[in-house]
This record gives structure tokens, sequence and C-alpha cells, in this order.
């Protein structure tokens, strides 16, 4: 039996994942079901309208037939796709949600198999075991069957890491060596147009790179990589200059993304256990209407804020790394419907309500209050769940430290998206598409215990 399942262990992880998820499908039905009379979405609401405006009027954009972009191009395509042959269908989503997660758990055993060449490694059981971990973690479970690009965007993630893997292994300069890495670059370019997060991973990969080859191997292999990533995007950077006369770094939301994160009110709402979304702009912005300037004037507002005053954006950088790296579901506490965050002369949160409070928080959010299922449960099995992987992720870490060049990928990871979000605005949310890597050292750790125990067991 042990050995039939030592053959099939991947098939095993990948059947409990759909199964952990079909589960949750039908248990927490209505909290997924936003295609039904009286569902709610729990996720983006912003890319089910550029979807079914997509479907309706072949443009991309939130006001049916005014093209924009506002937001990055993938998800909101995938969506429509999925509109278009299925319907607007809550099961849809979550179906082809269930496949990405099931690709990116496969993607993830055969990264550790490649990552552990050595003899009594097991790689392979290394790769099964954070797959499971992944398949159960139930942070992702139910954020992966709501409509967002989470799912999506850890599938990217873990392609473009399987392709830089199969780059470097690649012997000689040839045809195959040119396909991988034109292929990782069309993957890396494709995920800007969802997240623009992996370019600081891709140049942290060159240093991956040069730990075991040359720097002429290096920059063969990895050329081609970086001139297909320009030219992917590039039709949709032409088509956003076209719409706004001028450049956009992608999407017109990075601003408000840097604002939220870097002004003199940030470390106060992280500390207060709240999520910078709820921020209101400066009041000298531009207005929604110049989309393009205002962008442009809320990240120069939080750049500014971080060079005029380096001694809070010190405190603030070290406030988010305890946001992002926290064991606790970040955001710590959510807005309720009819609030709206104020702060005082002094500098603490106020939660003002009253008639003009509402701020854009939906009915969906009401989920995540303190007597909802969410906080009573969720947080709670949260914590338990990756705060022991957290744990068991570092002592992972310092056992594989023998192989810390081959394994030094996996750290860039969590060091670039970790750098990223630092200069944005961090959550769990934010951090979890890199948790599933992070297994890999649980995994590693958990092993080694049970190696331990097994020893200990037939020296008896």
């Amino acid at each position: 039996m042990l050995a039939r399942v030592n053959k099939r262990k991947l098939t095993i992880v990948l059947l409990i994942a759909v199964a952990a998820r079909i589960a949750a499908l039908v248990i927490f039905q209505p909290h997924f079901a936003f295609s039904e009379p009286g569902g709610v979405i729990h996720g983006s609401v912003a890319y089910d309208e550029y979807a079914l405006n997509l479907l309706a009027t072949g443009v991309y954009g939130r006001e049916a037939g005014l093209p924009d972009a506002g937001l990055p191009p993938l998800y909101g395509y995938a969506l429509a796709l999925v509109y278009g042959v299925f319907g607007r269908h809550y099961l849809a989503v979550a179906a082809l949600h269930i496949i990405f997660d099931a690709f990116s758990i496969a993607l993830l055993y055969d990264i550790c198999r490649r990552l552990s060449p050595r003899p009594g490694q097991h790689g392979d059981w290394i790769g099964a075991l954070a797959g499971l971990l992944f398949a159960l973690y139930p942070y992702l479970i139910f954020q992966n069957l709501t409509l967002n690009d989470t799912a999506l965007w850890i599938l990217l993630l873990h392609l473009f890491l399987w392709l830089l893997i199969r780059l470097r292994e690649q012997g000689a300069i040839d045809r195959m060596t040119l396909a991988f890495a034109v292929a990782a670059g069309v993957v890396l370019g494709i995920s800007v147009l969802a997240r623009a997060l992996l370019p600081p991973l891709a140049l942290m990969a060159a240093l991956w790179f040069r730990l075991t080859l040359s720097w002429r191997q290096t920059i063969l292999r990895l050329l081609p990589v970086a001139l297909a990533s320009l030219l992917v995007p590039l039709p949709w950077i032409m088509r956003a200059y076209d719409i706004y006369d001028g450049f956009v770094p992608i999407a017109l939301n990075s601003g408000e993304n840097i604002y939220q994160g870097n002004n003199p009110y940030a470390a106060a709402v992280f500390r207060a256990g709240y999520d910078v979304q709820w921020l209101t702009p400066p009041v000298d912005a531009p207005p929604k209407a110049e989309p393009l300037r205002r962008n442009a004037a809320l990240a120069e507002a939080g750049w500014r804020y971080l060079r005029e005053n380096p001694a809070n954006a010190l405190e603030l950088m070290l406030v988010k790394l305890m946001v992002y790296w926290n064991p606790q579901v970040t955001p710590l506490k959510n807005l309720r419907q009819g609030e709206k965050l104020g702060i005082d002369e002094s500098g603490d949160v106020l939660i003002i309500t009253g008639e003009g409070s509402h701020v854009g928080v939906t009915a969906a959010n009401a989920a995540y209050q303190e007597e909802g299922l969410f906080n009573i449960v969720g947080r709670r099995l949260h914590l338990v769940y990756f705060g022991a992987l957290w744990l068991l992720a570092i002592a992972g870490a310092w056992l594989s430290r023998r192989d810390w060049r081959i394994l030094s990928l996996l750290i860039f990871v969590q060091i670039s998206q970790t750098a990223m979000y630092l200069l944005f605005h961090p959550s769990t949310r934010y951090r979890s598409p890199t948790d599933p890597l992070l297994f890999v050292f649980s995994a590693v750790a958990v092993l080694w215990v049970l190696r331990w125990w097994r020893r200990i067991i037939l020296a008896r």
C-alpha cells in the first residue's frame, strides 16, 4: 500500500485539494453564491463589472462602452471568457479557480522535486507534503473560491518559477533553452497584466542563476526572458496611452495604493488593526475625472512623504513588516457598513458613523465582523494553521542551509514580494500567494521530524 501511495502521491494530493474546495463550496455556499438571488460578491466587484461590460460591449472598461485602464486586465478577460461560455455563475468561477489551484499544486510538487537533486533529500515527498499543506490551507481555500484574481496570480507565480528552474537546468544554449527562456519571459509579461509584482523577483533570479552559473551563461539565459517580458504587455501599454494620452504603469490604481500605504496616518491605522484602503485621499488630489493626473499625484504624494520623513518612514516600514508577516489574519479589524476611518488631531484613529460616512464597505464585509463565522472560527483556525507552519518553515530553512544556493530562489520569492508590499500596503491577502512556497520549508521540517521519530522507533 505504501508503494502505491508513493507512486500516486501527487494524484492523491490533487484529489484532496479538489475535495476540500468542493466541501467548502457546499458547506459555505451562501458566502460564494454571488450569482444567486440576494447573493453578494466576496472579492472584487470591479472585476465582475469589467467582465460583464466586456461581454456586453466588447470594451474593457468599468463603465459600459467606455475604455479604461483602472485595473490590470488579465483576470477581467479570464472572467469574461468564463461568463461567455458558462454564464455568470459562481460555480463556473469556483471551478476555474479549483483548476488553477490544481495546476499550482502540480507545479509546486515538481519545483520541489527539481530543487532537491541530491539523493536522500526526497524532493518528491517534500513537494507532495508542501502541496498537501497548500491543498488544506483554510485561508486560500476560502480566498480562491471567491471572485478575485488570487488563484490566477498563484498559478502565474508558480509557473514562472518552474520555467526558471527548467531554464537553469539546460546544459547548453540550444533551441530548448531558448524555448524555456521565451516561455518564462511570456509568463513574466503576462503576470504584469495581473499584478505587476514579479519584475523584482526576476531581477533577484539573475542572482540565483549566478550562484551556480557563470555571468555569460546567466546573461545568455535571461536576456531572452527580459526581451519577451517587455514585448507581451506592450499592446496594453499602447492602448492605455491612446486612451489617456500618457504613460500608464499597467493600471491606474497604483498611485492610490502607494499613497494609502505611505502617508502620515498609515502607521496609526495599521496599529489600530485596520486596512489603510479606507483612508480618504488628500483633499487637493486631482478629481477622479482626471485619472492619469490623479494617479501620478497620489503616487508622488506617497513617495514625497517617505522622502521628507525618513525617521517616520523607517518606523512605518517596520509596522508594515509586522502586518505582512503577522501569523494572524490582517487586517485585524474590519469596518462595518456606514463606518469610515478618521484621524483626530493627536493622530489617533477614529471610527466615524452617521450620514455621509459610507465609503464603499459592501454587504460582503459584514461577514468579517466580530460576531461572524470568519472572526469566531476562521481567524483562530488561521492562527493555528499558518502560525505552526510559519514556525516550522523557520526550522526547515535552517535544516536546509547546506542547500542554500539552490533553495535561495524560494527565499528570493519571499524577499521580493515582502519588499513590494512594504512599498504599497500589506495584508494577509497579499502575502498568501507566496505561502505555499513558504510551506516547502515547513515540509522539510516535518519530514525531518518524521525521519527522526522513525530512527527512534527502529532503535528500540
